[in-house]
C-alpha cells in the first residue's frame, strides 16, 4: 500500500511553502488511495515549541487534511534512536568528534577547493578520547564514510529512484553518491539523534513507501541511503518537488519570515482560496 508523510519540525509558523509540500502528499495518498501521516519532527529540544506543534495542527486542518493517528512524535522516541546508533557503534562505523563547527570550517579553509560539507574526520585515538570524555567536552557523533565504504564494499551498489524532479533536473534510477555529505553528524552529546538517522529510522518503522518533500531536501537522500543500506531497512520511492519562491527568486524560509498560513487566515485568506492559488482542486 501506498504511504506517504509530511514531516515539519515545529520550531516555527508554517508558511505557504509548507502547504504545497503537505497538500502535494496528501492529494498523492488520496490519488493512490493509500496512507497519509503526519510526524512531528522536534529532535531539536532548543528551537521546538509546544506552541509551534499546536500550531501545525490548526494550519493542516484548516486546509482540509486529515491524517491518521496517533500522530509520532520524534521526542518520545529516543530510545529507538539511540539503539540504532549503537548498531552502528558497535560495527565501528560512527566515532566521536570533538571539532567544533568553527575548527572544521578552519581547517576546510585551509585546504584547496574544500567544502564543508564534503568534511571528514578520524577517530582520535583510545586514550585521548577518554581525556576528551572526562574533561567533559562536547562531541558529535559522525558517520565515518571511510568505514561505511569498507563494510559495503564501495559505493556503486547505491541507487535509488526519483519520481520527481531533483533541483538539477535529476530523474529516474540515481546513483546516491554518499561521500557528497561527507562525514555527517549522526547524534551529538547533547541530542540523543541528528535528523538523517531519525528520518530513516521512522520512514521503516512507519512502513512509508513513498517520500514526498521539497527539491531543498534532494542532497539529503544521498546520505539516507546509505544508512538504509548499513541498517538493513528498505529504500522508498522519493518524489521531489518544486519550491516555491519569493518575487526574488529566493525559496521560502522560516527564517526570512515567510508569510505565514496564520497570518494568510488572519487577513481574510480561505483554505480553498489557498489550495486553488496552488493548483489544487
Amino acid at each position: 500500500m501506498f504511504v506517504t508523510r509530511f514531516a515539519p519540525s515545529p520550531t516555527g509558523l508554517l508558511h505557504r511553502g509548507h502547504a504545497f509540500s503537505a497538500l502535494t502528499a496528501h492529494q498523492a495518498a488520496r490519488n493512490a488511495g493509500g496512507r497519509f501521516l503526519l510526524r512531528i519532527e522536534d529532535i531539536d529540544r532548543t528551537r521546538c515549541r509546544p506552541g509551534y506543534e499546536a500550531a501545525i495542527f490548526e494550519d493542516l486542518a484548516w486546509l482540509g487534511l486529515d491524517w491518521e493517528t496517533p500522530v509520532r512524535r520524534q521526542s518520545d522516541h529516543m530510545p529507538d534512536y539511540r539503539a540504532a546508533l549503537d548498531r552502528l557503534a558497535q560495527r565501528g562505523l560512527v566515532y566521536r568528534c570533538f571539532r567544533t563547527r568553527r575548527e572544521i570550517t578552519g581547517a576546510i579553509e585551509a585546504a584547496p577547493h574544500g567544502t564543508m560539507e564534503a568534511w571528514r574526520g578520524s577517530p582520535l585515538s583510545p586514550a585521548e578520547e577518554q581525556r576528551r570524555l572526562a574533561a567533559g567536552d562536547a562531541y558529535a557523533w559522525r558517520l565515518s564514510l571511510e568505514a561505511a565504504e569498507r563494510e559495503l564494499g564501495g559505493f556503486d551498489g547505491l541507487i535509488f529512484v526519483e519520481e520527481g524532479l531533483g533541483p538539477a533536473g535529476e530523474r529516474g534510477v540515481i546513483a546516491a553518491r554518499p561521500a557528497l555529505g561527507g562525514d555527517v553528524v549522526l547524534a551529538r552529546k547533547d541530542v540523543g539523534v541528528a535528523y538523517h538517522l531519525a528520518v530513516v529510522h521512522d520512514d521503516a518503522l512507519q512502513d512509508v513507501t513513498d517520500v514526498i518533500r521539497g527539491q531543498d531536501l534532494f542532497e539529503a537522500t544521498h546520505v539516507q541511503r546509505l544508512l538504509q543500506a548499513l541498517l538493513g531497512l528498505p529504500t522508498p520511492i522519493y518524489r521531489h518537488h518544486r519550491l516555491l519562491t519569493r518575487a526574488d527568486g529566493k525559496r521560502l524560509a522560516k527564517r526570512d519570515g515567510a508569510q505565514t498560513l496564520q497570518s494568510l487566515r488572519e487577513a481574510g485568506m480561505t483554505a480553498a482560496g489557498l489550495r486553488a492559488e496552488m493548483g489544487f482542486d
